[in-house]
């Protein structure tokens, strides 16, 4: 009989807390839902660029899958250096010479396999078929696929950790009465958000501060670029994490409803950061992707890590960044004024 009372208990907690019953049920079909449309996604077509190519090669090419462009020598390298492209193809004294953009390892393989599988498939002997010259904008031969992700997983982790932390730690000064307390102080709403941003701020700052220099200099991530940008994109991050975690505490009565949301906030960002090609997702579920935070840091940081990319290549990255934080400290004032003791 006790232990049937323990059992009606928990029964009539879980049928009284409808956000824990609905995330329990909800939230698992949610994301296996997006992992279903993630990896049975359109097959990936090389986009490759062509200057000076036979018809007959370029028609194998296509053949294999490929998306081919004929363009200038000046064109294509505009265009691989921005990245509409995996890879220029041109003939010299009979050659192909090929040159990869060379920064996702796994593209760059699949150019060749399938350039190896054309140029084979309209020769009549293979074995006479001149060696390819293969150069790479970014990246080499070697890179490891670790180095193309290692960027991604950078922003990740400074995001994941500081909305969580910031969230739990947010919720406690409203549970505790702390938050109550300011409110009915002289301080103005804005001043108290702005506060407790900055001050959470300094030692969110001090972590993605170490998290990237740790993958540079201890794990030996390749670094191309400037430290300098890496660290105003990871404290971008963190701000943007840290806004958007104190606005979500105002929906929480507790650290497990807290822990609730991060299928719902943090998961989604996954599929969208560059961890999974995006180029292969239906267009509708690529427009999910411009309201992640996620995307836009991972992209900066790639520029920066891998292609050396300077301002020019992340100043949008910087100002949508820059925005996500403006945008969720004002929705956080705006949650105060309606939720009084929030």
């Amino acid at each position: 009989m006790r232990v049937r009372a323990v059992i009606i208990r928990i029964l009539k907690q879980f049928l009284h807390d409808k956000r824990t019953l609905a995330m329990m049920i909800v939230a698992p079909m949610l994301i296996l839902y997006m992992m279903s449309l993630v990896f049975n996604g359109e097959t990936y077509h090389p986009k490759l660029g062509v200057v000076n190519l036979s018809d007959a090669i370029i028609q194998k090419l296509q053949a294999q899958g490929a998306e081919v462009t004929a363009y200038d020598v000046e064109q294509a390298d505009k265009e691989l250096a921005d990245v509409h492209l995996d890879a220029v193809i041109r003939l010299e004294s009979g050659a192909p010479q090929i040159k990869l953009e060379g920064s996702d390892p796994a593209k760059s393989k699949a150019v060749l396999f399938l350039l190896q599988k054309a140029l084979q498939s309209s020769a009549p002997n293979p074995a006479s078929l001149p060696q390819p010259s293969i150069s790479y904008l970014h990246g080499s031969e070697s890179m490891a696929a670790f180095d193309n992700f290692g960027p991604v997983l950078i922003g990740f982790f400074v995001f994941f950790f500081v909305f969580l932390l910031s969230g739990v730690s947010f919720l406690r000064e409203r549970t505790g009465g702390t938050l109550e307390r300011l409110l009915a102080s002289p301080l103005k709403r804005w001043e108290i958000v702005v506060g407790y941003i900055l001050g959470f701020g300094i030692f969110t700052t001090l972590q993605a501060a170490l998290i990237a220099w740790f993958a540079t200099s201890v794990l030996g991530l390749m670094m191309v670029g400037s430290f300098w940008y890496v660290l105003l994109i990871t404290v971008l991050l963190s701000l943007t994490a840290l806004t958007l975690g104190t606005l979500i505490s105002a929906f929480a009565n507790n650290e497990f409803q807290m822990i609730q949301f991060i299928p719902l906030i943090i998961v989604p960002q996954v599929f969208f950061s560059g961890l999974f090609s995006l180029d292969t997702m239906s267009v509708w579920l690529r427009w999910i992707g411009v309201v992640m935070p996620l995307r836009y840091g991972a992209d900066a940081l790639r520029s920066i890590m891998i292609r050396g990319g300077g301002w020019d290549r992340i100043f949008l990255d910087v100002l949508v960044l820059a925005g996500f934080s403006l945008l969720f400290m004002l929705l956080n004032i705006l949650a105060l004024r309606k939720h009084r003791r929030i």
